[in-house]
């Protein structure tokens, strides 16, 4: 091959630019990742992890929160909860009435060290269950970072330096009633929308706001009472991009550039308990709900319709009574024939997609033993999957047919929240994985620990 001094400089410098291209690290800007899947796609991560655990990269204080952090451009983006002076969180965590003065905050961090660059906060009572903290991911895009706090204070802000550009109150400006467990679905981006469960009166129930100025582009459907956690997603299914909102009284398939109704199918939740996002491959959309199970359906690629597949035969989330999957926040992985998730006590189950039958699960995971809201959260990478689960501990395994295969499991976090009880402090949040690292949080400090070889 010729030397570089003897190409076209361009080409020479193409050649030399070309190692650093190939290994660059990923972000992690949203929920669920870049492509809100769940995915981790970065390579040169480690086998196994070294004696004593992966090393701490950094430490920073925050409060309260069941927010994951996000990752992005040097950035570290994650909210927190600040109690007012005397206030206290109710001793039974599902006291929703019970005003819990204080406020909530947005932190920028320094990725490479976790200095904070920036904070911003705003008064926020909260009169929810589980009073801990808010539950949405950040979502960044580009120059700008919005939020979604547990009371409805949805947020646009300049990445650079924190200055809110505009803003909106779901309940004051929409007419929303703020959900048992406070407002928890994820907002999307989709090219110049924000799109929102914002649970607005009317049909206002799910809303798209341009991103850039918070005008509102359209919105789309109904429903009555709790209207549910569902982060939104969008699929392509054939040729039509299909945007899926769940909420507590059925499955919709929408235009996301119009909020047109595609198809409807009913599918009643008790609790409104609709936290995990839906997933779908080659033609087959899964939802899994903590008490009513799972359902799947099929999308017709060659017009927008749906159909129901299968359904889970148990409407009752005890552990003796479950028959395939009912998660209550983690989302499953669905891959082929196989689907794995975690059930309603912590059980990690492995289900055949075709008909929902159970072929195997472990509690060793996430609990131990039965927990009744036991959880683990799962990511793919490559051939390999990552679990962090609610003891603060990151497990490299392998998921497959075959059963569940453990590589290596560290605790990176203490488990600080105490709301199922003293005897079971737990840590519920999904980590970021990016630039060959994770990062998560607990009740009293954000990390970030290696995962680099």
């Amino acid at each position: 091959m010729p030397r570089p001094h003897s190409l076209p400089r361009w080409i020479a410098f193409l050649l030399i630019l070309l190692p650093f291209t190939t290994i660059r690290a990923d972000d992690w800007p949203q929920w669920l990742g870049p492509k809100r899947d769940g995915v981790w796609r970065e390579k040169g991560l480690i086998e196994k992890f070294p004696t004593g655990g992966p090393k701490v990269v950094w430490r920073q204080p925050i409060g309260m929160g069941y927010a994951g952090p996000a990752v992005a451009d040097g950035k570290v983006f994650v909210t927190d909860r600040l109690l007012a002076k005397d206030a206290k969180i109710p001793l039974n965590a599902f006291d929703s009435k019970t005003v819990v003065n204080g406020s909530e905050r947005v932190h920028c961090l320094k990725e490479s060290n976790g200095e904070t660059i920036w904070t911003h906060e705003y008064p926020c009572n909260y009169r929810v269950s589980y009073a801990a903290g808010p539950r949405c991911t950040p979502t960044v895009d580009g120059d700008r970072v919005y939020t979604l706090g547990t009371m409805g204070d949805l947020f646009c802000f300049n990445v650079a330096d924190g200055k809110v550009l505009w803003s909106k109150n779901f309940v004051k400006d929409f007419g929303a009633s703020v959900p048992v467990w406070g407002f928890s679905a994820h907002p999307l981006i989709d090219g110049n929308k924000l799109i929102c469960l914002a649970g607005g009166s009317g049909k206002r129930l799910v809303m798209a706001f341009d991103k850039m100025t918070g005008e509102v582009i359209w919105t789309g459907l109904s429903t009555t009472g709790d209207f549910g956690y569902c982060p939104p997603v969008i699929y392509q299914v054939g040729k039509t991009r299909q945007l899926i909102i769940w909420h507590n009284e059925s499955v919709n398939g929408l235009d996301p550039e119009t909020g047109k109704l595609y198809w409807t199918q009913p599918f009643e939740i008790k609790a409104s308990l609709t936290a995990p996002m839906p997933r779908y491959e080659n033609g087959r959309l899964l939802v899994t709900s903590f008490y009513n199970g799972s359902r799947m359906y099929e999308l017709n690629e060659d017009k927008p319709e749906a159909k129901l597949i299968w359904r889970g035969k148990s409407n009752s989330e005890r552990a003796d009574n479950t028959d395939g999957l009912h998660s209550i926040m983690p989302t499953p992985i669905f891959h082929g024939d196989y689907i794995y998730g975690v059930c309603s006590y912590g059980q990690l189950r492995c289900l055949k997609s075709a008909t929902g039958e159970r072929v195997w699960e472990s509690l060793v995971p996430t609990t131990g033993k039965l927990e009744r809201w036991g959880n683990a959260f799962l990511v793919e990478q490559g051939e390999r999957c990552w679990l962090f689960n609610e003891r603060g501990e990151l497990i490299i395994a392998k998921l497959t047919p075959d059963g569940y295969d453990e590589i290596d499991r560290a605790k990176i976090i203490e488990p600080t929240n105490k709301l199922l009880g003293p005897s079971r402090p737990v840590v519920w949040m999904h980590p970021a994985f990016a630039n060959k690292a994770v990062y998560a949080r607990n009740d009293q400090e954000i990390i970030k620990v290696s995962a680099a070889k």
